[in-house]
């Protein structure tokens, strides 16, 4: 193991009064990307501190957008994928912060991992921590957890845990894995250039990968890829009949989805699914449990 491990005790909280602003977050990343304006300063090690903001509320117009973006049925009850949404800015500001020791712009998100500890409902509160872990060694640079926690009245209702790999200067992007034949299809969907922009607009992530195609063109993309965590949403709302109330639902990404293209969702048994491109390439591989 690396550095940069402390146990939860080991953690300073820290209050932050409002969820931050993500809009002003992502200009801090672009800044700190150039030369001689923060890109050096940072630490070897994760910083030693768990964010937390109280009394986070729903947004029922972002929710109803977010369903109708992700192909959610409208509900009161918030699908898996929103509180990520909800608290994504907090774990923002945790990987925006200089002695964050990998560079929000040199990050990819390979994994999710969310765990529904029972139903939540559009007019109750959550309170969010956020703090990372696990940064350790990998072939292509180094990876980092980055975990999320909404909690109602001091019970954890829901538990988020993204996986990204910080490249930093190493060849290769995300773990394709091994080539197989395609599963049968259970679904097709096409997904349209405005998945990205509409997504960035109800989830708050404008990384300009997913909503410009001179963006992507900066990152080695030769048009915009949708989001990873809209590709996890989607196949959720695949799912939504059959979805208990507590259940945990972990997914890699692996190839990117670009836009446009019509990708196909298949079940598999023992609660596994997939997103695959016509050729049966996989973009993202699952399982519920």
């Amino acid at each position: 193991m690396m550095g940069g491990q402390p146990g939860s005790g080991s953690r300073t909280p820290v209050e932050l009064a409002r969820m931050p602003a993500a809009g002003a977050l992502h200009r801090r990343a672009l800044l700190g990307s150039l030369p001689g304006l923060g890109g050096g300063r940072r630490g070897p090690d994760l910083p030693a501190v768990e964010l937390r903001v109280g009394g986070v509320t729903v947004d029922r117009a972002q929710l109803a957008d977010y369903d109708r973006v992700c192909g959610f049925r409208l509900s009161d009850r918030l699908p898996a994928t929103f509180p990520h949404v909800m608290g994504f800015p907090l774990a923002l500001r945790l990987m925006t912060a200089p002695d964050f020791p990998i560079p929000l712009l040199g990050l990819v998100h390979v994994g999710n991992r969310i765990t529904v500890h029972r139903p939540i409902n559009a007019d109750e509160a959550l309170d969010f921590s956020a703090y990372a872990e696990n940064l350790r060694p990998h072939d292509r640079g180094r990876q980092v957890d980055v975990v999320l926690v909404g909690s109602v009245d001091g019970e954890e209702v829901w538990r988020g845990v993204s996986t990204y790999l910080g490249r930093e200067g190493k060849p290769g992007g995300r773990d394709r894995g091994e080539r197989r034949a395609a599963p049968t299809a259970t679904a097709r969907w096409r997904v349209e250039p405005r998945v990205g922009t509409e997504y960035a607009r109800v989830s708050g992530d404008h990384n300009p990968i997913h909503t410009s195609r001179l963006g992507a063109r900066l990152f080695g993309f030769r048009r915009p890829i949708a989001h990873g965590m809209w590709s996890k949403a989607r196949c959720l709302a695949a799912l939504e009949a059959r979805l208990p109330d507590a259940y945990t639902v972990e997914v890699a990404f692996k190839l990117p989805v670009p836009l446009p293209s019509t990708v196909s969702f298949a079940l598999l048994p023992g609660g596994g699914f997939t997103l695959h491109d016509s050729q049966g390439r996989p973009h993202l591989a699952g399982h519920l449990r």
